[in-house]
């Protein structure tokens, strides 16, 4: 019976009111819970202490491995990229997304995530659609080595529009104190090596969805012979999971400073890690700049500053390396081996099985492990500037941070 029927028959009846008529349905949230339990038990790592469904997530801090633990915590969501998601009623890869928008947070400290709590509020809760967000979810804790410790799915009625939904995370990493990265020791001369990213991964996608749509009139489901697939399809791409990258890179060399280029772009990002005094000269034409850019600049007449502020350009994330180092750096990113669903690349870290009671159905780990390769780093990287004196750069030495790096263009311009 439908709800508006039920209703009827209510207001007929003078039956009793219900949760489930209010808009809150208990028993759907159970099979959600039932259709997500294995999920979660395929990110299962060895600390894990028992799935969800009780009322925290309990994970072990690894025994003998750290003298000085310390815990990093970080919080994201997806924001408007899950307006592409609803236009295509395409929920499967979001949770990478919302997954690599906290780990790689997490990991710019030079941490190991260790587990994941997630977000998702709706409007009216459909089971499977839950289920398909949550696939995403554990996918990218899989691609990170992380546990999907617990979440919480809450039914707003009212809320939100038909079919939408809000998804964020809350993650948590641990790091040897003497080993925390913090920016403390960039210096002058240092190299800024970039990561390649997959694309615009998932900021700035208000002003995306207003130069795109708006606009310019295009349609999610337009081909767009640049990308070589649908215009959607491109917007929908995962972010990049970094962390296994970073650990890699950071147990071989010596990695001063990370800088995760999300929203805020270059200006508000890289000034995070470096030191007073210092700015950064970033040369434009140093890497490539993947066609996603230039086809939404085109889109709404976008200026190269307000692209450098809102997007990533190509580069997901930035290390600052001594310069004798950079062209390692960039040699070990492409020589890197990938994905190791099994274990973080972390020396010491044994690629231990997940207790049996917490192991997932083969079938449901490969098909998390085929959707977590979607969000391995690309193997591409570039010394892409320098870290300068403030006056190198023709600022005062009280120049505000948004105004210390400075992009020269293939021209010589400089924005």
């Amino acid at each position: 019976m439908s709800e508006e029927r039920r209703r009827e028959e209510r207001r007929r009846t003078g039956g009793p009111l219900t949760y489930r008529e209010a808009g809150v349905d208990i028993d759907a949230g159970n099979r959600a819970v039932d259709l997500i339990r294995g999920l979660a038990a395929a990110t299962a790592r060895p600390e894990s202490l028992g799935g969800i469904g009780g009322f925290g997530g309990l994970v072990a801090l690894p025994a003998g491995r750290w003298r000085e633990p310390v815990l990093v915590s970080g919080a994201d969501g997806v924001g408007t990229k899950l307006k592409i998601a609803f236009m295509l009623d395409k929920h499967d890869t979001v949770g990478l997304d919302c997954v690599a928008y906290n780990v790689n947070d997490v990991a710019c400290c030079g941490a190991e995530p260790l587990f994941l709590l997630d977000y998702i509020g709706l409007g009216r809760l459909v089971p499977e659609v839950v289920a398909m967000v949550v696939e995403g979810v554990a996918a990218g804790c899989l691609a990170a080595g992380c546990v999907l410790a617990g979440g919480e799915t809450a039914e707003l009625p009212g809320f939100y529009g038909p079919g939408e939904y809000d998804l964020a995370g809350f993650a948590v990493g641990v790091v040897e104190r003497s080993h925390i990265i913090d920016g403390s020791r960039v210096a002058s001369g240092d190299v800024l090596v970039g990561l390649a990213s997959t694309g615009l991964q998932s900021s700035g996608f208000s002003l995306v969805r207003r130069a795109v749509f708006e606009e310019a009139g295009h349609r999610p489901d337009e081909y767009v012979a640049e990308f070589g697939r649908t215009l959607g399809e491109e917007l929908l791409t995962p972010t990049a999971v970094y962390p296994r990258l970073l650990l890699h890179l950071a147990a071989r060399f010596d990695i001063r400073a990370v800088v995760n280029i999300t929203g805020g772009g270059f200006y508000d990002n890289i000034p995070r890690v470096i030191p007073a005094g210092l700015g950064v000269r970033v040369d434009r034409g140093s890497w490539p700049e993947p066609p996603v850019f230039d086809f939404v600049r085109r889109s709404g007449a976008i200026e190269p500053a307000e692209m450098f502020r809102t997007f990533n350009m190509g580069v997901g994330m930035a290390l600052v390396v001594p310069p004798h180092q950079a062209d390692a750096v960039c040699r070990a990113v492409r020589e890197w081996s990938g994905f190791d669903l099994v274990a973080p690349d972390v020396p010491g870290r044994a690629a231990e099985p997940a207790p049996a009671a917490e192991q997932a159905p083969a079938a449901e780990q490969a098909r998390l492990a085929r959707l977590a390769r979607l969000a391995e780093p690309p193997r591409r990287a570039w010394p892409i500037g320098e870290v300068v004196p403030l006056a190198e750069l023709g600022l005062p030495p009280d120049a505000p941070p948004g105004r210390r790096v400075v992009i020269v263009g293939k021209d010589g311009s400089r924005f």
